[in-house]
C-alpha cells in the first residue's frame, strides 16, 4: 500500500490532471496502483469497473473517466499560486531564465537582445499593477510556500505581489479543497471575477474552510463553478458565501434537477445564472429558481429539455416577471406546444434563443415547417412579447409579417378539416383568434374528397384567363384537364383556346398565396453572434415607427409560379384539383 498517496489527492501525469479514487491491488496483477478519474473523461478506459470487479466510483458519467496507474509512474509537480504566477507573467518570457545574470537572445546567429534581473524586476513591477490574471492548468495547489520569495530573497506574500487582481481564473488545476482558494483570495481586496472551473474539491458541504468566507469573497460578483461536477447543493453552498453575486456560471456539472431544500442560500442579488450543459429535461427541473425575484438571464443551452413539466416535477412553471431573456438553443424541442406555452412561463420574457432544436431543422405535422427562416416567423408570431430573437431585433414590420404568415397557414390547416372539425385546429393555436381581430380571418378554401379511383380525381379543373382574347373570344375559360398531361400538351390546348402560337405562351399558375419579398429585409441585418449585450436592444417600438419602419408597404406578394416547357405532368406542377392559370402571349 502506498504511503506517498491518499484518496482525493489530485495529482497532474503529463499535463493531464486527474483524482485518486482507490489504491490497492488489481485481480490478476501484482504489486499496488492507483485508480485514478480524470478530468478529461476520455482519456480513461474504463468507469472503476474492471472485468467485472467495481474497485471504485467516479462522479463522472463517462464510462471512459476512469484508469489504473502505477504509484510509481512520474507525476508533474505541484506548485504555489505565486509560484505559477511567477511562471505565466514573469519568467515565460523568452531569456528570462533564473539564476543567470544576463540572458543573450539570439536571432539568425546575431544577439538581439540581453535579459537580466532588470528585466524580470521590470515584469514584477507591472505585475503588481494587472488586474487581469489566468493561471489555467498551472498545476496550483497552495496559495504559497516557504519557497516563495521576492527579489529582495525576503518571504513573497500575494498582496505585495499583484494586489490589484480584479478578475483571477484558477481553472483545472490541483486543488483538493476549498482552503487554498480561499487562501488566495484573502488578500486579493479588488476581485470581483473568480473562475474555479474544472477543479474537483472533496467533502464541500463539510469543508469547515468555508465558515466566514463571506469576508474573503465579498466583493465577487462573476462566479464560475463549471465541470466542476459539484451537486446543486454544494455550487449554492459556495455561491452563498458571496454576498455580492450578480452571476453564477455552473455549466457542465452533470446537473438534471435543482433541489428546492437550498434555495435560500442563493443570494438574492443574482440576475445571471448558467446552467447550459447539463442534464436537464423539462423547465420544471429548474422551477427551484423561480423563487429569485431579481433572476434576469438563464441560460439553458445544450441540456435535453424537450418539455415544460415532467412527471416528476411540479405542473406549473412560472418564472418571475425579472426573467427578460432566456436561451433554449442546443436543445431537444420538438413540438410547437412548447413554444406557445413559453410566455405562461416566462411572462416577462423579450429576448429568446431557440435555434438547433427539432423545430427549427426537421419538418414539423403540425407548421409544415420546411427551413429555419419559416420557424423563425412561427415564433416570433406565437410569442407577442418577444423583441429579439435568435440575437436578431424584431421590427414592427417583422412581426406583421411573421403574423400574417402564421394566420395563412393556419387556414391551410382549417381547410384539411371539415367545417365542424375547425375547434380541434385553432386549439392548437392561441392566438388565432387574436390574430384573426387585428388581421381579420383568413379565407379558408376546402376542396372536395373525391375517391381516387373515379376519373374525376385524375382531372384538374383549370381555369385559364387571358387579357388579350376579345369579347367573344371570352377571357376566362374553364376546362378540365387530366393530371398526366406535360406542360407541352397543356400549352397545346391553351393555344387552340385562344389562337395562339402555343410555344410562344407563357403560363403562371396563381396560387393564391402570400409570400414576402425575398431580400426585402436584408437592410434589418441578422446578427447571429452570441453577444448577451445585443440580446436585449435598447430601440423601442417607438422609435422604430419614427423612423418610418411600419410604413414600408409592398413586403408581401402574391406567389406564383411559371410552368415552363417540358415533360414534368401537370399534376406535379400544381396543388389540389383545381387551378387559376394565367395566360401570357410572347411578343416576339
Amino acid at each position: 500500500m502506498s504511503e506517498t498517496h491518499h484518496i482525493g489527492q489530485r495529482i497532474s501525469y503529463d499535463g493531464a490532471a486527474c483524482t485518486v479514487r482507490f489504491i490497492g491491488g488489481v485481480a490478476g496483477t501484482t504489486g499496488s496502483w492507483l485508480g485514478v478519474e480524470w478530468d478529461d473523461a476520455a482519456r480513461g478506459k474504463h468507469d472503476g469497473s474492471h472485468k467485472g470487479t467495481r474497485y471504485f466510483t467516479c462522479k463522472s458519467k463517462s464510462p471512459t473517466a476512469a484508469s489504473f496507474v502505477r504509484p510509481t509512474r512520474p507525476a508533474d509537480a505541484p506548485q504555489s499560486f505565486l509560484a505559477a504566477l511567477n511562471e505565466r507573467y514573469v519568467m515565460d518570457a523568452p531569456g528570462a531564465v533564473k539564476g543567470k545574470s544576463k540572458i543573450e537572445i539570439v536571432i539568425s546567429g546575431k544577439v538581439a537582445q540581453e535579459m537580466g534581473f532588470d528585466k524580470i524586476w521590470q515584469r514584477q513591477s507591472r505585475l503588481r499593477e494587472t488586474k487581469i490574471v489566468i493561471l489555467d492548468s498551472l498545476r496550483v495547489a497552495v496559495a504559497r510556500t516557504e519557497g516563495d520569495v521576492n527579489e529582495e530573497g525576503i518571504a513573497a506574500t500575494i498582496a505585495e505581489t499583484a494586489p490589484k487582481i480584479v478578475e483571477l481564473d484558477l481553472s483545472r488545476n490541483l486543488f483538493e479543497r476549498f482552503g487554498p482558494v480561499l487562501d488566495i483570495c484573502r488578500d486579493l481586496k479588488d476581485l470581483q471575477k473568480l473562475s474555479i472551473n474544472g477543479n474537483r474539491f472533496l467533502d464541500i458541504l463539510t469543508d469547515d474552510s468555508l465558515n466566514g468566507a463571506e469576508s474573503v469573497l465579498g466583493g465577487v460578483i462573476e462566479l464560475q463553478l463549471g465541470e466542476t461536477l459539484m451537486s446543486w447543493q454544494e455550487s449554492c453552498l459556495v455561491a452563498s458565501k458571496c454576498p455580492s453575486l450578480a452571476t453564477l456560471l455552473v455549466g457542465s456539472n452533470q446537473l438534471s434537477t435543482l433541489p428546492t431544500i437550498v434555495q435560500d442560500s442563493l443570494p438574492s442579488t443574482l440576475t445571471s445564472i448558467n446552467l447550459e450543459y447539463n442534464d436537464f429535461t423539462s423547465l420544471s427541473d429548474i422551477a427551484s429558481l423561480a423563487t429569485l425575484n431579481n433572476l434576469r438571464y438563464l441560460q439553458l443551452k445544450g441540456n435535453n429539455i424537450s418539455a415544460i413539466t415532467s412527471s416528476s416535477g411540479p405542473n406549473d412553471v412560472v418564472f418571475p416577471p425579472s426573467v427578460q431573456y432566456v436561451d433554449l438553443s442546443y436543445n431537444k424541442i420538438d413540438s410547437w406546444e412548447f413554444v406557445d406555452k413559453l410566455p405562461a412561463v416566462f411572462p416577462g420574457m423579450i429576448a429568446l434563443r431557440i435555434t438547433h432544436n427539432p423545430i427549427y431543422y426537421s419538418m414539423d405535422a403540425d407548421s409544415n415547417a420546411q427551413s429555419s427562416d419559416e420557424s423563425f416567423m412561427f415564433t416570433v408570431a406565437r410569442i407577442a412579447q418577444l423583441k429579439t430573437l435568435n440575437f436578431t431585433h424584431i421590427t414592427t414590420t417583422d412581426r406583421t409579417n411573421a403574423e400574417m404568415f402564421y394566420l395563412s397557414r393556419i387556414a391551410k390547416q382549417l381547410a384539411t378539416v371539415p367545417e365542424a372539425a375547425e375547434d380541434s385546429i385553432k386549439v392548437l393555436h392561441p392566438r388565432y383568434n387574436e390574430l384573426c381581430e387585428a388581421y381579420g380571418e383568413p379565407d379558408v378554401i376546402r376542396r372536395e374528397e373525391i375517391n381516387p379511383n373515379f376519373l374525376e380525381a385524375r382531372l384538374v379543373t383549370t381555369e385559364f384567363h387571358y387579357e388579350g382574347a376579345s369579347e367573344e373570344g371570352k377571357k376566362t375559360r374553364i376546362t378540365r384537364i387530366p393530371k398526366s398531361f406535360d406542360i407541352y400538351a397543356v400549352k397545346g390546348i391553351v393555344g387552340k383556346m385562344y389562337g395562339l402560337a402555343p410555344l410562344k405562351l407563357r403560363l403562371i399558375w396563381e396560387t393564391g398565396e402570400w409570400d414576402p419579398v425575398a431580400g426585402y429585409d436584408e437592410q434589418d441585418g441578422d446578427d447571429d453572434s452570441d453577444d448577451e449585450d445585443d440580446a436585449l436592444p435598447e430601440t423601442d417600438q417607438d422609435s422604430q415607427e419614427a423612423s418610418g419602419e411600419e410604413d414600408k408597404a409592398g413586403r408581401w406578394v402574391k406567389r406564383e409560379v411559371e410552368l415552363t416547357d417540358g415533360p414534368k405532368q401537370l399534376g406535379y406542377c400544381v396543388d389540389g384539383l383545381r387551378a387559376r392559370i394565367r395566360v401570357e402571349a410572347s411578343r416576339s
